[in-house]
């Protein structure tokens, strides 16, 4: 599957409007409800799935929607840096591919989740994480592992083929481009199938035929994808 060079930066925001639900209901169901506004002894939320599920997508729906109302969010990843202390100022707390937590940062998310949850000061706060696998599964140490598990578990599904088909169809609709289904069937048998990839292609897309003065085309496609592997030549 190709993955673009061109895609940084172009990743459209993410919220819990735009979240594809499909079989997902239950979860954003329950991640709206803790938002409007949240009980303080609410219990950690875990998200898992494969890649394309929209994991990411609502760990920063949320961040943004506590970031809207003035909210402080405590963001964990496995590029933060490993001795990043916990804030008190934080109404929440974070973590995105717990999956990838080399040793320093299992530390450091442990250390988030006991504050968040038990903290010195203040009511405890929201706690949302996202990996691969179960809790169960996780490749973590115990005691993280088992935290993770404690509270509210969603498996999430990706999007059927039709449901991809349909929202590239009507996000095409929405720039004003054409999209004959050869380049549809065209692009989900060439790139990577997951929606957040697909939108960010079609957006390069639009741009590119916007610029070339063309029709959306498999040889347009082409052409642009000729254009990003000269921009990557030295």
């Amino acid at each position: 599957m190709k993955q673009l060079a061109l895609d940084v930066g172009l990743a459209v925001g993410s919220t819990l409007d735009n979240f594809i639900v499909g079989d997902n209901g239950a979860a954003l169901s329950y991640i709206a409800a803790l938002l409007e506004p949240a009980p303080p002894d609410a219990a950690p939320v875990y998200l898992w799935g494969v890649s394309g599920t929209g994991k990411t997508h609502l760990l920063r729906a949320v961040a943004e929607r506590l970031r809207a109302r003035g909210a402080a969010v405590g963001w964990l990843d496995p590029t933060t840096t490993p001795d990043a202390p916990f804030d008190d100022a934080w109404g929440a707390v974070v973590f995105d591919d717990v999956h990838q937590f080399d040793d320093a940062r299992q530390a450091l998310a442990f250390n988030w989740f006991v504050n968040a949850t038990t903290p010195a000061r203040g009511a405890p706060r929201l706690l949302f994480a996202a990996g691969r696998e179960p809790p169960a599964d996780l490749p973590l140490r115990e005691d993280l592992r088992s935290r993770l598990g404690w509270g509210q578990v969603f498996r999430l599904a990706g999007p059927s083929e039709a449901t991809r088909r349909a929202v590239l169809r009507a996000q095409a609709r929405e720039r004003g481009i054409a999209l004959p289904d050869e380049v549809l069937d065209y692009m989900l048998a060439r790139f990577r199938r997951d929606l957040a990839s697909l939108t960010q292609l079609l957006a390069l897309l639009d741009r590119f035929a916007l610029r070339a003065q063309r029709a959306v085309t498999i040889p347009l496609v082409r052409a642009m994808l000729d254009a990003d592997i000269e921009s990557e030549s030295p």
